[in-house]
């Protein structure tokens, strides 16, 4: 339905000092086309992608490819998707764009605009699982996102309540919590501590904004020089 899942990309006024923070963390830069008029970097650790956009924007965007855009737009406007931005030409690089529940903005490009690198390891936060999203209730959020063609997991209410939902690209996550007021970019580990214990050596400074549940020894969250929250969370083996 949406393509193939290109990456998350990010607002950045500031996007030398976010292409630091990252590299710190041990992500790496993809090598990027000539698409955009902008600056834009891609940093990745081989499983997210995460795309700076030194550009005006209006927060960060889903971000997928769909050759031959033209001729899927039938297909999302029978899905009920209403296209908030639509830009289709012969001599342009076509565009769609649409908000779905909670309010994640998607964005359907025609092309890829980075060649991804050949990693094997993971960055210094873990294992990604999922963009989280905060919500107020889950009511309505799986059948939408199964239209789009992610499959819905079941609900959890540890270590806070969420839902999830999979595809072979992202993860999205659904969290009902007050003390996560953003969006998080959700890494997992078994020995997360010791991962915030060497990031706090390193000179990492950890948010407080985290839910009560949470053992901050255990669980952090980072934020990045453009705002971009990292929830590092702890998980059983």
């Amino acid at each position: 339905m949406l393509g193939r899942y290109l990456e998350i990309s990010i607002p950045t006024a500031q996007i030398q000092d976010s292409i630091a923070f990252y590299e710190a963390l041990g992500f790496s830069q993809a090598l990027t086309g000539e698409t955009w008029t902008h600056p834009y970097a891609v940093l990745t650790d081989g499983r997210l992608f995460i795309g700076l956009h030194a550009a005006g924007g209006d927060g960060p965007r889903l971000t997928y490819v769909q050759q031959d855009l033209r001729r899927h737009v039938d297909e999302l406007e029978h899905a009920g998707i209403s296209a908030e931005r639509l830009q289709l030409a012969s001599d342009a690089f076509n565009e769609l764009s649409f908000t779905a529940p909670p309010d994640v903005r998607v964005h359907l490009i025609e092309a890829r605009t980075f060649s991804p690198p050949d990693l094997t390891s993971e960055s210094a936060c873990g294992y990604f699982s999922e963009w989280g999203w905060p919500v107020r209730d889950f009511a309505g959020l799986s059948d939408y996102w199964e239209r789009l063609g992610f499959v819905a997991l079941s609900s959890t209410n540890e270590p806070f309540p969420r839902m999830s939902v999979t595809s072979s690209g992202i993860n999205l996550g659904f969290y009902r919590t007050r003390a996560l007021r953003h969006p998080v970019l959700t890494f997992e580990d078994a020995g997360m501590g010791e991962r915030i214990e060497a990031l706090r050596a390193r000179g990492f400074t950890f948010s407080d904004a985290m839910p009560d549940a949470l053992d901050e020894q255990l669980n952090g969250v980072l934020i990045a020089p453009e705002g971009t929250r990292l929830l590092l969370l702890n998980t059983t083996d």
